[in-house]
């Protein structure tokens, strides 16, 4: 699967897409089908690292 990664780096916030396996993910995830998605407001603040929304590195979304 697709999946848009957040890490950070030097306090820098760095998103990427990567291909995923499922045994990837982290325990307790759940998966939905998904044929069309979009950027909310809130993945946009994730991705800049301006709005601290994320408390724990790396992030996976976009599954």
């Amino acid at each position: 699967m697709q999946a848009l990664i957040l890490e950070q780096q030097d306090g820098k916030t760095l998103a990427s897409v990567q291909h995923l396996e499922e045994s990837q993910l982290p325990a307790g995830d759940v998966t939905v089908d998904v044929h069309w998605s979009s950027l909310n407001y809130k993945d946009a603040l994730a991705i800049t690292g301006k709005g601290k929304i994320i408390r724990h590195f790396p992030m996976i979304s976009w599954y």
